[in-house]
C-alpha cells in the first residue's frame, strides 16, 4: 500500500497553516486529480467539501461518460457503505447459556464464545466506548465481464456506543458519507445531494474484522450449518436469516427487501472470523405500472492480518468481492466490484467525541427521502 496524504496546503493564503484532510487519501489517487499540483489541490479541496455536484465531480467524469460515472457511484455506495439489516447491540459483548436451544444453535454460541476469547475477551471488549479507524482501498469494477481500471481511495470511520457511527469514503473523485444517529441510518454521495435514510443499522465494515463486539452479538443467535475450508483453514459456518419483521420494517412502499442472509466463517484453529458473507434481494417498483426490477447483491469479505490494538485483535487487511445482478422484464445486467482494503490507523476510547459528530444531513428529516439502503 502507498502513503496517505493527510494535509492540504492553504490555497487562500500563502504561507498559511495547512489543513488536516477529513479523509486521508493515497498518493496514487492524488496524482490522478489533475495535470499539475495546484489543480490537484483545488480538486481535492472541492471533493472534501462536496455534498452536491461540484468541480470535483466534473473532474471525476472526464475520463468516462456520465452513465459509467453514475454506475461507479452506485456500486461504490452499495459496497463501500453497505448496511447490515440486524441491529447488533454495540453497548456490550453479550453471552447466553450454551445449552439453550438446538444442537446447531448451542454449537454456534460456543463458537461465538471462542471468538470473543480470541479477540480479547469480554472484559476488554466491553471496556471500549468509541472507535476511530483510517484505511485505504483499491477497487476494480467489471460490467458484463469487462473490467475497468483500478481506482484507489481512503476512508475514515467513527463509532460511539451504543449505536452511533459515521463514515466518509473517497474513491476516484467520488465521496460517500453515511452514518447513524441512533434514530436513523442515512447515506449521501457527492453525485446526489439528496440523502437517503432508513432505520438505524450497523455499517457492514464493522463486521470485516473491525468491531469484534458487534460481530459477536450479531452471530450470537445463529446456527452452525457445517464446516468449510477457507484460506487453507478449517472453519465452522454460522448462518443468520434476517427475520420477516425486520425486513418489513426496513422496506418502503416502492422497495421491498425479499431476503437478507448472512454467513460467518470462523477458524477452528484460532477462533477468529476469517470470512464474512451476505446476500440480499430487493424488489423495486418501476414507473411503468406493475413492472418490478430486482437487485440481487452478494458480498464476500476475506479478513487477514489480525493484530492486537490495545488488547483487541483487529483484522488489518482484507478483500471484499461484491456482485450486483439487476434483472426484470426486459433489462438484465451484472456488475462485479473487488475492493482490497488496509487499516492504516485505529484507536479506541476517543476523548471528546460528542453526539454532534453523528448528526445526519438536514434533508434526511423528510419522509420523501426514505429508501432501502
Amino acid at each position: 500500500m502507498v502513503n496517505m496524504r493527510k494535509l492540504c496546503p492553504n490555497l487562500d493564503k500563502e504561507g498559511g497553516l495547512e489543513t488536516v484532510l477529513e479523509v486521508p487519501i493515497p498518493e496514487e489517487m492524488f496524482n490522478k486529480m489533475g495535470s499539475n499540483a495546484p489543480l490537484r489541490w483545488h480538486n481535492m479541496r472541492n471533493l472534501m467539501r462536496a455534498h452536491h455536484r461540484t468541480a470535483a465531480d466534473k473532474w471525476a467524469s472526464t475520463s468516462d461518460n456520465h452513465h459509467a460515472n453514475d454506475q461507479f457511484s452506485l456500486l461504490l455506495k452499495l459496497v463501500g457503505s453497505a448496511f447490515i439489516p440486524c441491529q447488533a447491540q454495540l453497548g456490550h459483548a453479550d453471552t447466553k447459556p450454551i445449552k439453550d436451544g438446538s444442537i446447531e444453535a448451542s454449537t454456534a454460541k460456543y463458537i461465538v464464545q471462542q471468538y470473543v476469547a480470541a479477540t480479547g475477551g469480554v472484559a476488554t471488549l466491553n471496556a471500549v466506548n468509541s472507535m476511530y479507524a483510517v484505511g485505504q482501498v483499491k477497487m476494480v469494477v467489471a460490467c458484463e465481464g469487462v473490467e475497468s481500471g483500478c481506482e484507489s481511495g481512503g476512508f475514515v470511520v467513527w463509532q460511539k456506543n451504543p449505536d452511533l457511527w459515521y463514515l466518509e469514503l473517497v474513491v476516484s473523485g467520488h465521496k460517500i458519507s453515511a452514518g447513524s444517529d441512533g434514530k436513523m441510518a442515512w447515506s449521501q454521495s457527492s453525485s446526489n445531494s439528496n440523502a437517503s435514510r432508513g432505520p438505524p443499522r450497523p455499517l457492514r465494515r464493522f463486521f470485516q474484522g473491525l468491531d469484534p463486539r458487534s460481530t459477536a452479538n450479531l452471530f450470537l443467535n445463529t446456527v452452525c450449518i457445517g464446516e468449510k475450508v477457507v484460506q487453507n483453514q478449517d472453519c465452522f459456518i454460522l448462518k443468520l436469516e434476517t427475520g420477516s419483521d425486520i425486513l418489513k420494517a426496513q422496506s418502503t412502499p416502492n422497495t421491498e427487501i425479499v431476503y437478507h442472509t448472512i454467513w460467518g466463517y470462523f477458524s477452528q484453529r484460532t477462533g477468529l472470523l476469517i470470512q464474512f458473507e451476505d446476500t440480499k434481494l430487493i424488489r423495486m417498483k418501476t414507473s411503468a405500472g406493475d413492472d418490478c426490477v430486482f437487485y440481487e447483491t452478494t458480498m464476500e469479505s476475506e479478513l487477514r492480518d489480525y493484530r492486537l490494538v490495545d488488547g483487541i485483535n483487529i483484522a488489518h487487511t482484507g478483500t471484499t468481492t461484491a456482485s450486483l445482478y439487476r434483472y426484470g422484464k426486459t433489462l438484465k445486467r451484472k456488475w462485479k466490484l473487488e475492493e482490497t482494503w488496509n487499516i492504516e490507523e485505529l484507536d479506541f476510547n476517543i476523548s471528546g467525541l460528542s453526539i454532534d459528530y453523528f448528526l445526519p444531513p438536514t434533508d434526511t428529516t423528510t419522509k420523501d427521502n426514505q429508501t432501502c439502503l
